[in-house]
């Protein structure tokens, strides 16, 4: 299932990654607080699967819950029975396309180049993790909007407040940021309410970078 329409109402998306367990319904607190409201839990972080499980039981259907690094079916239907709600891949893999659409999960695959994008859209989709996107051109994505006019990206890898705008201005669907959604300071500090105001920013921002996107 494409997850076009899921980015095109929350286009920010929070990756928790190796965040202290202690700390999981704080900082998701934070991020919400902000006003973003789907995450990505890394399924290669310590408490992978149990912060899903925590955050879903916390939040409810408020807030949508992926799991990231699904890149095995095994790893994919234990994240689904902890409470995953989607799936993203860092890469473009056949197995884990053939099988999202099988189940008729939303499924956000990662791709880079323009076969991945092929194979993405050869199985149904559309919307994609466009990663590592810190490390292409920004104008990388009008590039392959040309041969691709019917794809969607959301822009993983390299995100941060500095850039957040100029993602969306260039035509991104969505961006999604790790550590750089919150002020590793105010972190480490427990300062959920500068934290919120820092994602509130974010947010700002890229809507700000969406109205000036031109088409």
């Amino acid at each position: 299932m494409d997850m076009r329409e899921v980015f095109a109402e929350r286009p920010v998306l929070a990756i928790m990654r190796n965040v202290a367990l202690e700390d999981t319904l704080d900082y998701a607190g934070a991020v919400v607080a902000g006003g973003v409201k789907i995450f990505e839990v890394a399924l290669n972080s310590v408490h992978g699967y149990e912060q899903i499980a925590m955050l879903r039981k916390e939040f409810g259907e408020d807030v949508m819950i992926g799991a990231g690094t699904a890149i095995t079916p095994e790893r994919a239907e234990k994240a689904l029975e902890a409470g995953a709600g989607f799936l993203l891949t860092p890469s473009t893999q056949a197995e884990m396309l053939e099988w999202c659409r099988e189940q008729k999960v939303p499924f956000l695959p990662g791709a880079l180049t323009p076969s991945d994008v092929a194979m993405c859209v050869n199985h149904g989709y559309h919307t994609m993790k466009l990663f590592p996107a810190g490390d292409m051109p920004m104008s990388y994505i009008k590039s392959l909007k040309g041969p691709f006019d019917d794809t969607e990206y959301v822009a993983i890898g390299g995100v941060s407040a500095d850039n957040i705008e100029e993602f969306f201005r260039r035509g991104y669907l969505g961006a999604g940021l790790g550590s750089n959604i919150m002020p590793k300071e105010a972190v480490k500090a427990k300062d959920w309410k500068t934290c919120a105001a820092y994602v509130a920013e974010l947010v700002k921002r890229a809507n700000a970078g969406r109205a000036a996107y031109k088409g």
